[in-house]
């Protein structure tokens, strides 16, 4: 992914309206990020505890989606896997995240869901470069190019649905 700024992140929301994308938090550390290792950028928000954020390229530019997440809680024994990188996480590693759907559908309050890592590392997982923790990923035939390519169009699926 090719390093975004401030402004980047903040016009390229497709679920929620100018207004509330450009009050939403957006990471200080964008020039820390490893821009090289992300297929998207994701980043929950330290001031609403049950909101998220997900910028990926899309069409030749970046599109942002603004997601949100129940704040229940899981046991340690409970594991649950992602569905765009399929890594395994205890507890509430994972969650079902959803997002407003885009235009006349979502402004009726219609949404679509997935569950997604709860820290929105997938890209590092996949990569090797984040490990899960006590959770896993399972040893596949896939070569890492391969993962990527299958993330991704998980994730594309995803935001596919939220213009239908």
């Amino acid at each position: 992914m090719k390093p975004l700024t401030e402004q980047d992140i903040r016009s390229s929301f497709v679920n929620c309206s100018k207004g509330e994308a450009k009050r939403l938090f957006v990471p200080h550390d964008l020039a820390d990020r490893p821009w090289d290792a992300l297929d998207f950028l994701g980043w929950r928000d330290p001031g609403a505890p049950d909101r998220s954020y997900l910028v990926t390229e899309r069409s030749g530019g970046p599109v942002g989606v603004t997601l949100r997440f129940p704040s229940q809680q899981r046991g340690f024994m409970h594991r649950s896997m992602c569905s765009l990188c399929l890594t395994t996480h205890p507890g509430n590693g994972v969650n079902l995240m959803t997002a407003r759907k885009v235009g006349p559908a979502g402004r009726e309050g219609n949404s679509v869901g997935v569950y997604i890592c709860a820290d929105l590392a997938c890209s590092l997982y996949v990569r090797g470069k984040k490990l899960p923790g006590p959770g896993a990923r399972f040893e596949e035939s896939l070569t890492v190019e391969e993962q990527i390519t299958r993330m991704n169009g998980h994730l594309s699926a995803f935001l596919d649905r939220l213009h239908s």
